[in-house]
């Protein structure tokens, strides 16, 4: 309810999905992790945006009025800008994580802005926030941390976005094309041990090609799960067939070294 009360107060005209907990459907079907439903309400109301929210409102996905998603790193990346241009992004710094796309990072480098890359969790991006005395960061996924608040505030970064829109005039679409991200790609592996990479040398081999290939233009991230038995391989490049190419030969090779039985990639 504090959602959909906070925009009507502010003069908004909202239309809500999802908003009737029972107690058991908490983020079933609706929210942060399926934007696509505020997406076609906007498109069958005519609204101007789509405002997804998780059920404790710590992560924001938008769509812009046209349907398309805006995620994590495209609404960071609006934010910094504001926060830049207002004197408000101390040491021109933005903290986020390994997840967050290499597309980000050159849009935010070109404006003079440093991306730190903490540990993946939004503790770890908080813990480098406080560390460094920055005041801004999140994460690809949605959550936003504005200064000293402490913790994602999907509503706060919702609000940051609308006055963004409001004071430019220009529509979300436009805003978010600022951000142009690179095209990524991921293959997760089951795997019946969490084998440090460097003893993996066909593993290696294949990594270090990829980076070779992909050297200024794009990245490879690997990492292991922390809460299941996988290995996560994610690739961003220019060239969707290339980036693909390698994270399928690379998660091949990890189904073959440390793959569990019957290992999918």
């Amino acid at each position: 309810k504090v959602g959909p009360t906070l925009f009507r107060e502010l003069g908004a005209n909202v239309i809500t999905r999802g908003c009737e907990p029972n107690g058991t459907n908490i983020n079933k079907g609706v929210g942060a992790l399926y934007p696509e439903v505020a997406a076609g309400a906007v498109v069958e109301f005519g609204a101007c945006a789509g405002i997804s929210l998780d059920g404790d409102a710590d992560r924001l996905i938008l769509s812009d009025e046209k349907g398309a998603i805006v995620n994590g790193d495209q609404i960071m990346g609006i934010c910094a800008l504001e926060l830049h241009r207002e004197g408000k992004l101390p040491g021109n710094t933005v903290v986020s994580t390994p997840m967050s796309n290499m597309g980000l990072e050159i849009y935010l480098n070109k404006l003079g802005i440093t991306l730190l890359r903490a540990n993946v969790g939004d503790r770890y991006v908080l813990e480098a926030m406080k560390k460094g005395g920055y005041a801004f960061g999140g994460e690809q996924s949605g959550h936003l941390i504005f200064g000293s608040h402490g913790t994602g505030d999907g509503l706060l970064a919702a609000l940051k976005v609308l006055e963004i829109m409001q004071r430019t005039g220009k529509p979300l679409s436009e805003l978010k094309k600022d951000v142009p991200l690179l095209p990524q790609v991921r293959e997760d592996v089951r795997v019946k041990s969490k084998t440090p990479v460097e003893d993996l040398p066909a593993v290696k081999k294949l990594i270090e090609e990829a980076e070779a290939e992909l050297s200024g233009k794009g990245r490879v991230f690997i990492r292991y799960s922390g809460t299941e038995p996988l290995i996560r391989v994610m690739l961003e490049g220019e060239d969707m067939s290339v980036i693909r190419g390698h994270a399928k030969k690379i998660a091949a090779a990890f189904a073959k070294a440390i793959g569990a039985e019957g290992a999918a990639h």
